[in-house]
């Protein structure tokens, strides 16, 4: 019906919607390098349709202060690769975000350095430039300067 307005302006939904589709279309977007240039595409489903990108987050998770996320970081916006998470979230399923599983559980790198209590810069060493193990870098402990090394103070 022409002249039909969807009455989305400016909610969350359709902000996340103008987004999605700039990043992925417009050149002129600052993010544009990371997604369109890179071929990431909103679906045929959503891209002239806020309303089945509406319908879709309504049914699929969205709340206040969530964000879009593709699950698949080299993939397309669809609805089979996207869900509605917090930034915490997002930002562990980054490209550049090392995860790592070691005995069935999986964290990123800066998680493992909380948990095994080594400095992050230590284990991106080990495992960049020594290239250890995931065993070895996760399980030795790290040897300060301030340690005696073999017998010397």
């Amino acid at each position: 019906m022409k002249g039909f307005k969807h009455g989305l302006s400016y909610t969350p939904i359709y902000e996340a919607w103008k987004g999605m589709k700039g990043r992925c279309n417009c050149s002129s977007d600052i993010a544009y390098k990371n997604y369109g240039g890179r071929g990431i595409k909103v679906c045929s489903e959503w891209e002239n349709d806020p309303v089945a990108f509406y319908n879709w987050s309504i049914n699929n998770g969205w709340k206040k202060g969530l964000s879009i996320d593709r699950i698949d970081n080299n993939k397309g916006y669809s609805p089979d690769n996207c869900r509605w998470t917090t930034k915490t979230v997002q930002n562990r399923n980054r490209r550049c975000v090392l995860s790592i599983t070691y005995k069935g559980e999986t964290h990123t790198l800066k998680e493992w350095s909380k948990i095994t209590g080594i400095n992050y810069q230590t284990l991106l060493s080990r495992i960049n430039t020594l290239h250890w193990s995931i065993e070895k870098t996760l399980e030795k402990e790290p040897l300060y300067v301030n340690q005696r090394i073999g017998g010397i103070k």
